[in-house]
């Protein structure tokens, strides 16, 4: 069977799956038996051509994984935050994972954990392979972990075969990607970046201890972090594998898609200013309620959503004060998060729910205060390294899925200093930050072979005589 049969042979597998999802969609049974057969499919066909040995990595990353969930600064739940001992020992056992495939480590002056295989090529530059460590509360065991355990894989991949690329290859564990702590995301891929604010050393954290208190007792060193900075002239790339967190790739059948750009978001503060009064004596006709304003602002969000493809809008935080159940609101305030690839149409889409929050209020008579509180560009992956990404996938899958992460990532500081890609990995349910965040093992297999396919396509790139100039 040619490399076009066994793919042809995995879609009409992959039809059985999807009737027996639309058999039992409601059932868990239906979903394990789509699973089964997916796992047939994927590993009895279209998989032909992987190598046991990528099996073998996957169910090795799979029982890290487990290991670092039970790693966790509370009793009873997964909780990991930046600085704290549950990180330090969580670093400490991935830095033996990382000398057991072969690399030297280090930590910089952040914390961030960092696996060195060296290439051929003295002259050579790196290329990253990179996540984070650091958890939400109560958290799932995937998120971030899984790219941090997978390109240990990789490099362990190649130094069983005794394999060098013409570039070196880092494994880079970020101390901080979730921000929970200091209510300050990417503090470790901004150092490397040299995006770090200063400033942030003097945020605390709910015990008021100082980050550049924090960074001392993890062993770092606060006031040397610019050196941690790297030189983009260095680098050849990072690339990031990481579960999807939503649910697309499962409603595709997909076990894995190549992302082709991050989206930006705004995230915006809303005050609703209206007058309080007696729920008992106030007629409807003369209040001016400040929670049925809002209530018809959030309906707004919602009916925004259709006028741009693709956007996506949310108000996650709401409140209402006094918050008496005789009393009308006089105020509230509410949080609104928009995400979208473009940076344009998250512009645009931004106005508009500033003129529907103020026509919201002016026809109540509800003062509306609007003030943006973060804002992150869209980032846009490398299209070199996406394709040769896709082209990887290519070699294990008939179609190839290219799709946006809604979710911020630490390749989308990287990307400011130098090319970056990532990977998804389909996830149960699209559910992710929950404990019951999953991912199967014969889905990481797969990402798995592909990165590896995918690092020596870069070799091969690297390799390849340059013409000379002139």
């Amino acid at each position: 069977m040619n490399q076009r049969e066994v793919a042809m042979e995995g879609t009409r597998q992959n039809g059985k799956v999807e009737g027996a999802l639309k058999g039992h969609e409601k059932g868990e049974n239906g979903y394990n038996l789509a699973r089964h057969l997916l796992a047939q499919a994927v590993i009895g066909t279209v998989f032909m051509n992987l190598a046991m040995n990528d099996t073998e990595l996957a169910q090795l990353a799979m029982k890290r994984i487990e290991e670092l969930g039970r790693i966790s600064e509370e009793t009873g739940r997964l909780t990991r935050t930046f600085g704290s001992p549950a990180m330090r020992k969580a670093n400490g056992v991935v830095a033996g994972w990382m000398r057991e495939a072969g690399m030297t480590v280090s930590e910089d002056a952040i914390g961030n954990l960092i696996g060195r295989y060296e290439g051929n090529d003295e002259t050579g530059k790196t290329f990253i392979l990179g996540s984070h460590l650091d958890t939400v509360r109560d958290a799932g065991k995937y998120d971030g972990p899984l790219g941090v355990v997978a390109g240990i894989a990789c490099v362990q991949h190649l130094n069983e075969q005794k394999k060098r690329l013409p570039f070196a290859v880092e494994v880079m564990s970020f101390a901080d990607e979730e921000g929970v702590r200091y209510q300050t995301t990417y503090l470790g891929s901004k150092v490397v970046a040299g995006k770090f604010n200063e400033k942030d050393l003097k945020k605390t954290d709910a015990k008021g201890v100082t980050l550049a208190d924090a960074i001392k007792a993890f062993g770092g060193n606060p006031d040397k972090l610019t050196e941690s900075k790297r030189n983009a002239e260095e680098l050849l790339g990072y690339a990031e594998l990481h579960i999807e967190q939503g649910p697309v790739l499962e409603r595709k059948y997909q076990p894995i898609g190549v992302v082709s750009a991050i989206a930006g978001q705004t995230r915006i503060r809303a005050r609703f200013a209206g007058l309080a009064g007696h729920a008992g004596t106030t007629p409807m006709a003369m209040r001016h309620d400040a929670l049925v304003a809002a209530a018809q602002f959030v309906m707004g969000v919602e009916t925004s959503t259709r006028l741009y493809t693709d956007l996506l809008a949310t108000v996650g935080q709401i409140e209402a004060r006094p918050g008496v159940a005789n009393v009308i609101p006089g105020e509230v305030v509410l949080s609104v998060d928009v995400r979208h690839q473009m940076d344009s149409v998250r512009a645009a889409a931004c106005d508009r729910l500033q003129q529907t929050a103020n026509h919201a209020g002016e026809s109540r008579g509800v003062a509306v205060e609007w003030e943006v509180a973060h804002e992150a560009q869209s980032v846009q992956c490398s299209r070199e390294l996406t394709d040769t990404l896709a082209k990887a996938a290519r070699q294990h899958l008939v179609d190839v899925m290219e799709l946006v992460s809604g979710a911020g990532h630490d390749a989308a500081i990287m990307g400011e200093i130098t090319p970056a890609a990532m990977l998804f990995v389909r996830c149960k349910g699209g559910i992710s930050h929950h404990p019951d965040e999953w991912a199967a093992v014969e889905d990481v297999a797969v990402a798995v072979a592909v990165m590896n396919d995918f690092l020596l396509l870069m070799a091969n790139q690297q390799n390849v005589p340059r013409k000379k100039k002139g």
